[in-house]
């Protein structure tokens, strides 16, 4: 591992905590949660201190949510209902660990320009398969794994979602197009112009709906960042 600053995906420690305390106090949940951050670090980091590590958490509003034309973005959860003590464990992670919450978009965008800023030694500490188009160092915690994705590596991985989409966030891909179809469909392509071309075709040059995926899948690099394609085609 190298030496780099530690950012903390928070919405995923606050859900795990909150739901392996549904059926206990809110004290059982906030104790989980210290439980995980201290893994984190543990893993990380010798001597933890406040310089070493940031944690981020998803606060309101999202610019995805006026992006999706298609499907409401996220669509499937508004009946998913929430553990009872998430709000506590929220709170416990910015009180105690100082989490950043967002505004306007998600925790995972704050995370990427966080770790753009860094560099290729930033450290993103999640479970979150989405996190790996981000070009930097990743530690998931909930298989004690670690990887290094480069930049080219990144940009695939965010070029195969755009053909695979993400149902979890209710982004609706290419029919029957999984990882293994896409890997295929993407196979000798060796720059992002080729990835490009290859996913337009695949969509039988359907840019507003190619564009629309992609920006709802994309995880900012600046803040206020659209997602833009290669060779800067819109359907403006």
């Amino acid at each position: 591992m190298t030496e780099g600053k530690m950012l903390i995906d928070g919405d995923i420690i606050a859900y795990r905590a909150a739901f392996s305390a549904k059926d206990g106090s809110s004290q059982v949940a906030k104790d989980k949660a210290d439980e995980v951050v201290n893994f984190i670090l543990d893993q990380a980091f010798s001597f933890p201190s406040p310089e070493d590590f940031e944690m981020f958490l998803t606060g309101g509003g999202n610019f995805r949510f006026d992006i999706a034309k298609s499907y409401p973005y996220k669509g499937n959860r508004k009946k998913t209902e929430k553990p009872k003590h998430l709000g506590t464990v929220r709170n416990h992670l910015i009180e105690a660990w100082g989490a950043v919450v967002s505004e306007g978009e998600e925790a995972d965008d704050l995370i990427a320009i966080a770790a753009t800023k860094i560099g290729p030694t930033a450290i993103v500490a999640s479970i979150d398969k989405d996190m790996l188009q981000i070009p930097c160092e990743h530690f998931n915690f909930g298989k004690n794994e670690w990887s290094v994705v480069n930049k080219f590596e990144g940009l695939k991985f965010f070029y195969t979602q755009m053909l695979t989409g993400d149902r979890a966030d209710n982004i609706i891909g290419l029919h029957r197009v999984g990882p293994v179809k896409a890997k295929k469909m993407l196979k000798g392509c060796n720059t992002e112009e080729e990835l490009w071309e290859a996913v337009l075709n695949a969509y039988d040059g359907d840019l507003e709906r190619v564009l629309e995926n992609a920006r709802l899948l994309w995880l900012r690099r600046y803040e206020g960042e659209l997602w833009e394609p290669p060779k800067g085609e819109t359907s403006d």
